[in-house]
């Protein structure tokens, strides 16, 4: 009677099979959640039917699992992709972290398909999204980091070296919270940036009370980062301007709006910033002024998500 070979392990299975593209979708998946398949097409794919059929693979290699929500007048939303659990073995692996929980990808995926503000999470991902679709059809740009709003939840994140310390006492409620963060480069130039994803539903003082929040933090420390406020209309965005005038804000803050990319066909790297405070029409996201030297080198690394995905 013949010796049976044992079955492949699966993780070594899925990591032989592995490609740069896939890390980077794992990567994004691992600290940002969810993504759409039309989303990760976009920014990672030729064409749709070719990210169809990757993810498909991955799907069944247990790399990543998927849900469809239903829309509330009848029909569903395109596939939603979250990690399953040998997507989250294989990220802890690349990143040099211990074991995940055994029910790690389980938890996230009832998290995520429960949550009531998954179209703001899927809002702001897609403003990242959006750059990096950009980059890959421009070979001299890129997106060269996305943090999610988990990496600053921390306490003490924001602090640096030479900073005020009274920053750490600030840093359950004074300090901002942004929805993301990034740093976008074009030919050799970098411009970091906080982004604030706004969906129109909340009241334009607690808005307001954000800016305050960098405002504290632009008084406090070397932080000088330009703030992206993304809003759902020209309306929203011309009341905040209007609010904002009395204010006179000293941190750098430039909104741009949806219904703007919509009818033009842009995205946030072209020239649809509007800055606070100053008329000389909208600029380009890498046009963006700012003094901070840091950014290459001290923006803060994701903490490990939670059951309840990042925030």
């Amino acid at each position: 009677m013949r010796n049976r070979l044992p079955a492949p392990d699966p993780l070594l299975r899925l990591q032989a099979s592995i490609t740069a593209r896939d890390d980077r979708l794992l990567g994004w998946l691992y600290d940002h959640g969810v993504l759409t398949t039309d989303q990760i097409a976009a920014a990672l794919f030729p064409s749709l039917d070719f990210a169809q059929r990757r993810l498909r693979r991955l799907t069944v290699l247990r790399a990543v699992d998927r849900f469809r929500p239903n829309k509330p007048d009848g029909g569903s939303y395109p596939y939603h992709y979250v990690l399953d659990q040998l997507g989250y073995h294989h990220v802890h692996a690349q990143r040099g972290l211990g074991p995940p929980r055994r029910d790690q990808a389980r938890r996230r995926k009832q998290s995520l398909t429960a949550r009531p503000d998954l179209p703001h999470l899927l809002g702001g991902n897609q403003v990242f999204i959006d750059l990096a679709t950009h980059a890959r059809t421009h070979p001299n740009s890129s997106l060269d980091r996305w943090q999610p709003a988990s990496a600053f939840h921390e306490p003490g994140v924001f602090y640096r070296e030479g900073d005020n310390t009274q920053i750490m006492a600030h840093r359950l409620k004074g300090l901002p919270r942004p929805d993301g963060a990034g740093v976008w480069t074009e030919d050799g130039r970098s411009v970091p940036f906080f982004l604030e994803y706004d969906t129109g539903r909340e009241r334009l003082d607690i808005l307001i009370d954000k800016i305050a929040k960098y405002q504290l933090l632009y008084s406090m420390s070397t932080w000088a980062w330009p703030v992206l406020f993304h809003l759902p209309s020209a309306r929203r965005e011309a009341n905040l301007h209007h609010r904002l005038a009395g204010i006179r804000p000293s941190a750098i803050i430039a909104t741009t709006t949806a219904d703007l990319r919509a009818a033009t066909g842009t995205s946030p790297a072209d020239r649809v910033w509007q800055l606070t405070g100053r008329s000389n029409g909208r600029h380009r996201l890498i046009d963006l002024p700012y003094t901070d030297t840091h950014h290459d080198t001290e923006l803060p690394n994701p903490t490990v998500p939670g059951p309840n995905g990042p925030a």
